[in-house]
């Protein structure tokens, strides 16, 4: 994944964890619900240095409630997911988490007025649909859709696809690779470390 893209994924990492807290047409709520985000990222008493930790919290708040950890982890083991115990994917939902937070917070952090253009939504499915829009930056359009799934009258993101870069095979990818010669107590291992070295 080059630079660029890997930018922009962070950026969609926190657009994406502002679904709302029940069904509707998936276009109009997260439309919505971005602009709340987006808020937080504009709001003048959260500038500067000092005020990076105040609006880290809120935006974990919004991803807390919003995002399907358990969903996004599953897809992203996905025929791996049955080689873990239960005790050992909730573990990997948790750490895999932070890993997530800590590769894109920054670069949400890093956010800077770029339009952001919702053009549509498409069915995926029973209960599952894929929002589409655009980041306009600099001149350029970035596509990005949004996957996301139904569950219990919810909304919820479950991955989401930049200039055709999806961040579940992203990470499926690499993960598949470190299963192939190991087991999910060693992966699991391999995350501890990481998150423990952030």
């Amino acid at each position: 994944m080059n630079k660029k893209t890997f930018a922009v994924l962070g950026i969609v990492l926190m657009l994406l964890s502002a679904l709302p807290a029940h069904a509707g047409a998936p276009r109009n709520t997260v439309e919505e619900n971005v602009n709340k985000v987006l808020s937080i990222l504009r709001d003048p008493k959260l500038k500067g240095e000092g005020a990076k930790e105040t609006k880290k919290a809120k935006l974990r708040i919004v991803y807390d409630v919003m995002f399907d950890d358990v969903e996004l982890s599953r897809r992203t083991l996905a025929r791996n997911w049955n080689k873990f115990s239960p005790a050992e994917r909730k573990e990997f939902v948790q750490l895999f988490k932070q890993v997530l937070e800590k590769a894109y917070i920054d670069k949400i952090l890093s956010y800077t007025n770029e339009k952001i253009v919702f053009d549509r939504e498409i069915p995926r499915g029973e209960n599952l649909a894929e929002v589409q829009s655009r980041i306009i930056a600099s001149g350029k359009e970035i596509p990005i859709s949004y996957r996301v799934i139904m569950k219990n009258n919810i909304w919820k993101v479950y991955d989401v696809v930049v200039e055709n870069v999806s961040l579940v095979q992203n990470y499926r990818t690499q993960f598949n690779g470190i299963l192939a010669k190991s087991t999910p107590e060693e992966l699991l291992a391999t995350l501890r470390e990481k998150v423990k070295g952030q």
